[in-house]
């Protein structure tokens, strides 16, 4: 077995793509994580924004992650709808460009490729953010443990939806099973306390407050960074075809699971922080503890069920990035079907993915976590507002969607109102998060996505204008079909500039050797052209290439040829320009180094500078 693969897996056929579909078991750690895992860092985030009220502040998270449930409800039946009216994967990017227009689509994509960007950097930089919490001394490598996570999920990625799947059961059952108990244990002993549990081991003191009262200004903003929780609902839409049959039923089932679990640990953490009195510490200050950490040590203590818990922690946040990495090749593929993006997204490799999308999520979540440092609390400013983007033009397109649908569909006024509902609240909280994270690093995602329209648009223009060119209906045109002048520049007469003028003998009479000659090199390959070329060409009655030797005083070689190229495509306009470019090929790609590589730097300039008349064909020498 080759290393390849023993890491990535064996290449898989085509024919094998149904053994890779997966069922709702596998579907929650692959397109779940990312929402369940948010329930260890959305509370936080909003509370962090509390700690100037002191221990007030956890008064207030409770109705807040209550307010943030509602609408993940709301949510959770539209996207139920989706999947139902798109079983072959409904996101946001399909449903708005196919009901409201190609710009509404444009818009929903870009909202979107930024939203995967960051949920796979914020997953992974708070997965290290709970070792932080267990392990403080790790803090001053946080930005090098979240590049080693990077690449972990890459390798596991690369292996295909059901390996990854298996890979994340296990972490995936113990993040859900360790919070449920630590809630269940949690709430049980705050109702046996009436109200005023002790904790096993108190947390850190409250800050001292330095606002008094709770503006709407401040709840507002609250709210938003608590809407971090919602991000990753919309993947199980996107990803109905990764579903075995019945599909549909499958992914509705795996979307229930993945919002029942959601909600119960939200409130959970909520109602337990307030019981307990556990407010948030600030993440870049010495002895900083995430929420969760503070919250177990509270119910249960430091012991052997603390560490199970902040290690199944640490490993499904780090993982929850999967989500991103499931979604976003499937999201820039249907964007580039539609020429909006590179065809290279098109391509499956060897394990039925799309992995350029997996090697561009990669090198856009490595560059947004050196940028932030790894910290979580920096790059949660920028989070949501794609999510939110993506949700309202999502529901909005339902509901154009149903209303086409016509009388014949006797429910359809039912599923506009569930839709529609989702639309006007996600669009009502999508105007709260960008107001109230704007002037905090909201502004960054609003410049992006604009910024990506325009890149897609390019794209497209760049698509639509080869289509047209090469557009061809008409037979073969035979008209004005002569051999070409052909070109071979010579550095020496040896066997690789034999190999090339054997081949241009076969393609025409009209042969140009040209040699750039400087002053500093001896007769060059004049001396020995009588011998070596003419006489053995004339004895065979064969015409004898002319030889061009162009004096180069300053030792160039690229630029002359490049001149003496162009200007004989000038003066023949009837003609094609044959450039045959001998090459040296090594046999280890760190030999290259040992060669120059003016062939590759003249076979770039023709390409860049020449016209449909230059035609550039190499002739590989292989040592």
């Amino acid at each position: 077995m080759s290393i390849t693969d023993f890491l990535f897996g064996r290449p898989l056929a085509t024919s094998e793509e149904r053994a890779e579909h997966i069922g709702v078991a596998a579907g929650i750690p692959v397109f779940g994580l990312d929402a369940l895992t948010s329930a260890a860092y959305g509370p936080e985030a909003a509370m962090t924004l509390l700690i100037p009220l002191g221990l007030a502040g956890s008064n207030y998270i409770l109705p807040v992650i209550v307010a943030i449930v509602c609408l993940l409800v709301i949510v959770y039946f539209s996207y139920r709808q989706t999947i139902y009216a798109y079983p072959n994967g409904g996101g946001s990017y399909t449903v708005a460009s196919e009901n409201l227009s190609n710009g509404a689509g444009l818009l929903a994509a870009a909202a979107l490729m930024i939203d995967y960007t960051l949920t796979a950097a914020v997953g992974i930089s708070a997965g290290v953010g709970a070792l932080i919490s267990a392990v403080p001394s790790l803090q001053p490598h946080t930005l090098a443990l979240c590049l080693i996570i990077l690449a972990v999920l890459v390798i596991v990625n690369l292996r295909g939806v059901r390996d990854t799947g298996a890979v994340f059961m296990l972490p995936t059952l113990l993040f859900i099973g360790t919070l449920l108990i630590m809630v269940a244990v949690g709430v049980w002993r705050t109702s046996q306390s009436g109200g005023n549990p002790v904790p096993v081991v108190a947390p850190p003191h409250a800050l001292p407050a330095t606002v008094q009262l709770t503006m709407w200004w401040l709840l507002a903003k609250v709210f938003s960074s608590g809407c971090t929780a919602m991000t990753g609902v919309e993947a199980v839409s996107n990803g109905v075809m990764a579903f075995g049959e019945p599909r549909v039923k499958t992914a509705q089932r795996t979307l229930t699971v993945i919002i029942a679990i959601l909600i119960v640990l939200l409130l959970g953490v909520a109602y337990l922080s307030k019981a307990y009195g556990i407010t948030a510490t600030d993440p870049v200050a010495a002895g900083y503890q995430s929420v969760l950490s503070m919250l177990v040590s509270a119910v249960f203590g430091r012991g052997w069920f603390y560490e199970l818990t902040m290690a199944s922690v640490l490993a499904a946040l780090a993982l929850s990035a999967n989500t991103a990495f499931a979604d976003f090749p499937r999201l820039t593929r249907m964007i580039a079907l539609n020429d909006y993006l590179p065809h290279v997204f098109l391509i499956r490799g060897r394990r039925l993915l799309y992995s350029h999308g997996v090697y561009a999520l990669t090198g856009l979540t490595a560059v947004l976590l050196i940028l932030f440092g790894g910290v979580t609390d920096n790059l949660i400013p920028l989070y949501a507002i794609g999510a939110f983007l993506a949700f309202t033009m999502s529901q909005t397109g339902m509901v154009v969607h149903w209303y086409k649908q016509g009388p014949e569909d006797k429910v359809r006024y039912w599923h506009m109102f569930v839709n529609g509902l989702g639309a006007v609240a996600t669009g009502i909280t999508l105007l709260v998060v960008l107001v109230a994270k704007f002037a905090a690093g909201a502004w960054v995602t609003a410049l992006l996505i604009p910024t990506l329209i325009a890149v897609m648009a390019a794209v497209k223009r760049h698509y639509t204008r080869v289509k047209s060119e090469m557009a061809e209906p008409c037979p073969v045109n035979l008209d004005n079909l002569q051999e070409p002048i052909v070109v071979i520049p010579m550095s020496a007469w040896n066997k690789i500039a034999e190999k090339a003028l054997r081949f241009g003998l076969l393609m025409s009479s009209e042969i140009k050797a040209v040699h750039v000659h400087s002053s500093d090199e001896g007769g060059g390959i004049a001396a020995g052209w009588e011998e070596h070329v003419a006489r053995p060409l004339r004895e065979r009655k064969m015409g004898v290439p002319e030889l061009v030797t162009i004096p180069s005083t300053y030792r160039f070689v690229v630029n002359p040829l490049m001149e003496y190229v162009l200007e004989l495509e000038k003066n023949n306009p009837e003609r094609k320009i044959a450039v045959l470019l001998p090459e040296m090929v090594v046999k280890h790609w760190w030999e290259n180094a040992l060669h120059n590589q003016r062939v590759q730097l003249l076979k770039l300039m023709l390409l860049l500078k020449g016209n449909q008349r230059i035609v550039v064909v190499n002739i590989p020498w292989y040592l």
